[in-house]
């Protein structure tokens, strides 16, 4: 099992304690307000077998974000794969994501996990580049996106296929980072 370790942070497959806080991450209306909904406590579980299922089988995906002082879950970082069944005007790519608890925003965590995560694209997976996408509302996480020294070209802003059209959440930024051998 792959497991990342930062400084403050482990980065790891999910286990059956964290769907309770989870469910209650992803019914949160401040953390979900990026997204179209809130997810109910079935959707939330669905989600988390979604990503159990990419890790058997890849080995790698979207990993459970814990403080490793604590012992506390604070949502998920990593790695998820897009196909061209996505119908994203961007894919096939690797995109790295975060989604945290509001008590650990502001503390750095998405930026130091996401930082991990990419590494383990360039350097475990030998990946070439890596995306990230989010609402043009979402500065929160663009800021993120730059800190971890991705870059954005506006000309490949996107209206994301599975929102509303007319949803004040269609309208979508991509940033990209190359693997250091190739910037």
């Amino acid at each position: 099992m792959t497991e990342l370790r930062t400084d403050r942070l482990l980065l790891r497959r999910w286990k059956d304690a964290d769907r309770t806080p989870f469910a209650a991450l992803s019914a949160d209306p401040e953390v979900m307000e990026q997204f179209p909904a809130v997810l109910t406590r079935e959707q939330s579980d669905a989600l988390v077998d979604e990503i159990e299922r990419a890790f058997e089988e890849r080995g790698w995906g979207l990993w459970a974000l814990e403080a490793r002082e604590s012992g506390t879950f604070l949502g998920f970082t990593g790695l998820k794969l897009w196909t061209v069944e996505s119908r994203l005007p961007f894919a096939p790519a690797v995109e790295v994501g975060w989604r945290l608890t509001r008590s650990a925003w502001g503390h750095g965590y998405a930026s130091e996990a996401a930082r991990a995560a990419v590494a383990y694209g360039f350097t475990t997976l030998d990946l070439h580049e890596i995306v990230s996408m989010t609402a043009v509302t979402n500065e929160r996480s663009w800021r993120v996106m730059e800190r971890i020294g991705m870059t954005r070209d506006p000309a490949e802003d996107f209206d994301h296929p599975r929102v509303e059209r007319g949803h004040r959440l269609e309208r979508h930024v991509l940033y990209r980072i190359g693997a250091p051998a190739e910037r």
